[in-house]
């Protein structure tokens, strides 16, 4: 008997010492589609200068934010819209009120061939609905997603809105939106600059941006949950250093200033 507890003993042992080397397993990061690109190389940098890897799940803000709300496994949220990140605060999920990493701006997109010529005021989206020439224009859902509702808000300035309605086809989040501006038989749409600067997209489609000042600013910000782990405390605070803020200058994002 005491034979057997022994030998009981050291499979213990062993197995514990098994469980202990185990490595942690990479945080689950939330993050805005508008980020697929800036976050993506943001992320292969912070590996590459640590060591240590994140896995990035890129989605509508609004329907990231309900899966949180829900209990999903993400320890750090970046958001497009920084209300969302206060819904999580005021919810009591997150460490604090966390920080505004980018500001994001809109574009007016249409891909090669398309009967719609590109300018910032939108005369030519106008001259091209009034001729018949667009059957279906792409935004981002307006209900979930911040590009989306910053695009509504654009073209109601434009007066535009109403026009488009029986035009528009609506994107599950921005990134998905593109695709449709770009290869869904759109004529254009409206999608986040950030996105359209892929040089896989600048050989399909041409672009141009949208007055700031047309839309509610897209101020974006970053929080870490409550379950956030040591990994991902170092990735939040690596998105706020010099290196990661050239990334996202690089993919068409103004850097706050002043308050965070």
């Amino acid at each position: 008997m005491t034979h057997l507890l022994r030998r009981c003993a050291v499979l213990l042992g062993l197995l514990a010492l098994v469980s202990c080397g185990k490595p942690e397993p990479a945080p689950q990061i939330a993050a805005a589609a508008d980020l697929r690109l800036a976050l993506t190389d943001a992320a292969a940098a912070f590996e590459k200068e640590t060591g240590e890897k994140v896995v990035l799940n890129f989605g509508a803000s609004g329907n990231l934010t309900r899966q949180l709300q829900q209990g999903a496994p993400f320890e750090l949220f970046l958001s497009a819209d920084e209300s969302y990140v206060t819904q999580l605060v005021q919810a009591g999920k997150t460490r604090d009120e966390g920080r505004l990493y980018a500001i994001g701006r809109l574009a007016l997109i249409a891909p090669k061939g398309s009967p719609l010529r590109l300018d910032s005021q939108l005369a030519g989206l106008r001259e091209a609905l009034a001729r018949g020439d667009i059957s279906r224009f792409a935004i981002a859902n307006p209900e979930h997603a911040p590009y989306g509702r910053r695009a509504q808000e654009a073209l109601d300035h434009a007066g535009l809105w109403k026009p488009l309605q029986d035009k528009l086809v609506l994107g599950e989040n921005v990134s998905q939106a593109l695709q449709f501006a770009t290869e869904g038989g759109a004529q254009g749409g409206i999608v986040a600059h950030s996105l359209v600067l892929d040089p896989a997209v600048k050989g399909r489609a041409a672009y141009v941006l949208i007055p700031a000042n047309w839309h509610t600013p897209l101020r974006q910000r970053m929080v870490l949950m409550k379950t956030a782990g040591p990994v991902a405390e170092r990735f939040y605070a690596y998105l706020a250093e010099p290196a990661a803020k050239a990334i996202f200058a690089k993919y068409g994002f103004t850097l706050p200033a002043g308050k965070p």
